[in-house]
């Protein structure tokens, strides 16, 4: 089951999607190509249409629909949680690295997912005598300590901090990592 395919069975289980009209908005395709998604789906056996009336069709997952769905959505969640460990594990090599120098400040530039990741590794760490400050902007001074970027295509001047971090860029970069997240959740796709 390709990518598609599985992003049409959860809108059809989640009861999303009426008509084909909606189902090709919802997927961002055209009605020829979600026509041609839904009669793959029925051929497989995980979807079945039921006649409403003369105008009105319904679509339903069979139970081989609804079984595929499961399963494909537990692979895909074993493989997220797998790819944040990998996450926390760079977050807590660069701190670690970081931390080993001597540096006891941390500021963290960019509200976000990874922000909160961040936070959560350190006090995971156990780390004695550190601060961690949040800044919503780039300081126009030198900080006493490192700044930790979790926000996209932010350049700073190296001598801002004691120690710069760009975290989606480090993680961007780093190709051994890249391939295992992008070939686990391509695996959890395919049947």
């Amino acid at each position: 089951m390709d990518e598609r395919e599985f992003e049409l069975i959860n809108i059809i289980g989640a009861d999303l999607g009426s008509n084909q009209r909606e189902l090709s908005r919802l997927l961002d395709l055209s009605l020829g190509q979600t026509n041609m998604l839904i009669r793959r789906l029925v051929t497989k056996g995980y979807i079945r249409i039921s006649q409403l009336d003369k105008r009105k069709v319904q679509y339903l997952l069979t139970p081989k629909g609804f079984a595929e769905k499961m399963q494909k959505s537990i692979k895909y969640t074993i493989k997220t949680i797998n790819s944040i460990s990998l996450i926390k594990n760079k977050i807590k090599q660069a701190i670690s690295r970081i931390y080993d120098k001597g540096e006891r400040r941390f500021f963290i530039f960019g509200k976000s997912d990874l922000a909160m990741l961040i936070e959560m590794v350190l006090k995971e760490m156990s780390l004695k005598d550190y601060s961690l400050n949040f800044i919503e902007d780039i300081p126009t001074q030198k900080l006493d300590g490192a700044l930790l970027i979790c926000k996209e295509n932010i350049a700073v001047d190296k001598s801002l901090a004691n120690d710069i971090v760009d975290f989606i860029h480090e993680l961007a970069s780093d190709s051994n990592f890249l391939d295992h997240t992008k070939n686990g959740l391509e695996a959890s796709y395919k049947s």
